[in-house]
């Protein structure tokens, strides 16, 4: 089954507005650049929140120990989310330091950046494959880019697969039909403004991705 996570949840009315939605995993931004950051405190408010109703997961860019363990103390995702330069040593690192499931974002502008697929494949639990944002860009993402979503047919599935990178509610059911990921993942093409969630277009969002995912899954049980 398609999982849908909402991503750079700031405060309580986005964060019930993710959770009435439907939304499997709720995503919290630890990374002071970015217009959805939040505090540990902050965070940990929000975590409660979505307990036992959806996954936490906390989003982290080249943060240091100390940041990582105030995360997995204060907050207690269900998911840590490497998005920044961590390589391959660094993430089975942070794995085993945090005692948490990691996903790694990996930024995609074409076919040549699959070739890290493998060595991160290898260590982490999950895989988020995200659009390269731009040279003079303060943060990895949210930046409402897509890249060509047909490259991950590439990519060999030996770990979940989440696509992220300019989604939103109108394109989203282009997006899973092409790419056919095991989740879909969105934060600016849900909001109003940078930062801002508006519930109307989280409630499109989870609705296109959910009737996406229903109108392929007979195709695939008939391929199987």
């Amino acid at each position: 089954m398609l999982e849908i996570k909402i991503c750079g949840i700031k405060d309580l009315a986005a964060m019930d507005a993710a959770l009435a939605a439907g939304a499997d995993m709720v995503g919290l931004v630890f990374f002071p650049p970015s217009p959805r950051n939040v505090s540990l405190e902050e965070g940990a408010a929000l975590a409660a929140r979505a307990r036992g109703r959806a996954l936490v997961v906390a989003l982290s860019v080249d943060a240091d120990d100390r940041l990582l363990d105030g995360i997995a103390r204060a907050v207690a995702p269900d998911l840590l989310q490497l998005h920044g330069k961590e390589t391959p040593a660094h993430v089975s690192e942070i794995r085993k330091r945090v005692g948490l499931p990691v996903m790694k974002a990996i930024p995609v502008a074409d076919a040549a950046d699959l070739d890290a697929v493998p060595a991160y494949a290898a260590v982490a639990d999950r895989l988020l494959f995200d659009a390269r944002p731009p040279k003079d860009a303060t943060r990895p993402g949210g930046h409402g880019r897509a890249f060509d979503w047909s490259l991950l047919s590439r990519v060999e599935r030996t770990k979940p697969v989440m696509l992220s990178g300019g989604l939103d509610p109108e394109n989203v059911a282009t997006a899973i039909r092409t790419a056919r990921p095991d989740a879909v993942d969105v934060s600016s093409g849900v909001e109003s403004e940078p930062g801002v969630k508006d519930a109307a277009k989280i409630l499109r969002f989870v609705a296109n991705a959910r009737a996406a995912a229903a109108a392929l899954a007979p195709a695939v049980e008939k391929a199987s």
